[in-house]
């Protein structure tokens, strides 16, 4: 069972620097083209199910690399991105002014940040495990594909890696539209492929 990961392209609120979150913001014109471009790289894939988050910038992501191929594209709840509570939709800018300390523990100590209305690093990885597990119990040995968000993405990493979540920033750095491929039999799971964009 091959299990493809991707994050979803370019944003209006990434170009302008905003904490998106469980926050919904357009994809750009690049974001629609780094799609396109990634659902071609993976034309002559088996692919036999799209699982994406509900927010419009995964689902359209998922349309856009899906194509005319009519694979079955299933929302999925729990492939959301972290809530980033009273951050979301703020600058990055601001959110340094106002909140100094947390934004500094978030990216730097994330073991120790605590969310201002929001999930906690520990709560975000124990819903990406449980979500990554329904989903492959799903899927005994077909090939899907996750598009999501970023940090359910270092989640996975996190997870499969066994890092603790002093560590969950080890890289690679998640790109929009990168791409992850995963191995996975009887339990075991194996990179072949981590967060590469060379299609774009």
């Amino acid at each position: 069972m091959k299990i493809y990961i991707t994050r979803h392209g370019q944003t209006k609120w990434n170009v302008e620097g905003r904490m998106q979150g469980a926050k919904n913001s357009d994809l750009t014109e690049r974001g629609k083209l780094d799609a396109v471009k990634l659902g071609s790289s993976l034309k002559d894939t088996k692919i036999d199910y799209i699982y994406t988050s509900p927010l419009t910038r995964a689902y359209d992501t998922a349309l856009l690399i899906n194509g005319d191929r009519n694979i079955p594209i299933e929302v999925y709840e729990n492939l959301k991105e972290m809530n980033f509570g009273t951050w979301e939709g703020m600058h990055r800018a601001e959110v340094i002014n106002d909140y100094k300390d947390e934004h500094h523990r978030f990216w730097n100590e994330p073991h120790l940040y605590q969310p201002n209305g929001g999930e906690t690093f520990d709560e975000l990885i124990k819903r990406t495990e449980n979500t990554l597990n329904d989903i492959i119990s799903k899927n005994n040995g077909e090939n899907i594909l996750l598009v999501t968000h970023t940090i359910v993405i270092k989640a996975i990493y996190a997870i499969l890696k066994k890092y603790e979540v002093k560590d969950f920033w080890n890289p690679p750095y998640i790109k929009n539209t990168c791409l992850t491929i995963l191995d996975y039999n009887e339990g075991n799971f194996k990179f072949i492929l981590e967060a590469d964009t060379s299609h774009t």
